[in-house]
């Protein structure tokens, strides 16, 4: 039954969503307190990604690294410039700006694994670009976010680094030792975790939105033109790239999709944590947004 609902839940995922935003913009004042619990949030979903990666997610890693090597750089160089170059030309405010950096610095989504599959691409490079560029995010995306940010605000390098470990690095960890301790129960959990993962990435969207109701509506159109922008773009470049290399069409799918679906919610959890409700918008609407591009985009590739 536990599996039926997880499968149900992975399978609505953007309705949840849709009704998270929604409620968001109907009980603003209510779901403006929860901002303070979107690091938990995120830190319960970094624990089940923990309990879910195995040993032999890496054996790639070791047998071809060449392909997760270029996914990794291409998902720490692609999207950062790009939100840099889209914040230049649109010259978004401060906020929206530090918002688009803090999408385009962070690893690779989860939600791109299940795409990957979707569009008949190499899910075990895709399972391993996800799981090397989270364990790199508690360094690299700090670093990222202070290179491409500082002119806009004080960024601090250390606070953020901290923020990182606290809400990826270390659930992941103490989710793999809980694996290591007891498959069996970790076997159990993991039938109810995309339930888990369903509801705390919905009630982010609803704080975010709950919290930057007036901001939305001012620049809500802007925020979309923006956030798709970067999503498509952030495809496009994944796949040409991949191709420049030589990868293979299976490899090129999976890296475009890394490239493309960033891990959101940890964007928020910082601009949260670190700046103004404005600055984690972005970050809400690129969840939003590329929960429906990620399926259309596997859909077209799957036909083909």
């Amino acid at each position: 039954m536990l599996s039926k609902v997880s499968e149900f839940a992975t399978k609505t995922f953007l309705l949840w969503m849709f009704i998270a935003a929604i409620i968001g913009f109907i009980f603003p004042t209510q779901l403006a307190t929860m901002g303070q619990f979107v690091p938990w949030l995120l830190g319960i979903v970094m624990l089940g990604m923990g309990m879910t990666i195995k040993p032999s997610d890496f054996k790639l890693v070791f047998k071809e690294p060449r392909s997760v090597i270029i996914g990794v750089i291409l998902q720490f160089t692609i999207m950062p410039t790009l939100a840099y170059t889209i914040a230049k030309i649109f010259n978004l405010p401060a906020e929206l700006a530090i918002g688009v950096i803090l999408v385009g610095c962070c690893p690779g989504g989860t939600s791109s694994n299940v795409m990957s599959y979707l569009a008949n691409a190499n899910v075990a490079l895709s399972v391993a670009i996800t799981s090397v560029s989270t364990l790199l995010a508690p360094f690299v995306t700090p670093a990222l976010i202070y290179l491409f940010a500082h002119e806009w605000l004080h960024v601090s390098f250390l606070s953020m680094l901290w923020s990182v470990i606290q809400v990826v690095l270390l659930p992941i960890i103490i989710g793999f030792l809980l694996q290591l301790a007891s498959k069996k129960v970790t076997r159990e959990a993991t039938k109810i975790l995309p339930i888990i993962s369903v509801v705390a990435i919905s009630l982010i969207l609803a704080a975010v939105v709950g919290g930057s109701k007036s901001q939305i509506l001012k620049t809500g159109f802007l925020i979309f033109i923006v956030v798709i922008l970067h999503n498509v773009v952030g495809y496009l470049l994944g796949y040409v790239l991949a191709h420049v290399f030589k990868l293979d069409r299976r490899d090129k799918k999976a890296v475009s999709i890394e490239v493309g679906m960033q891990n959101s919610g940890l964007a928020v959890s910082l601009a949260t944590v670190h700046f103004s409700p404005l600055a984690a918008v972005p970050g809400a609407v690129f969840s939003f947004v590329h929960n429906i591009s990620g399926p259309i985009l596997a859909k077209y590739w799957s036909k083909r």
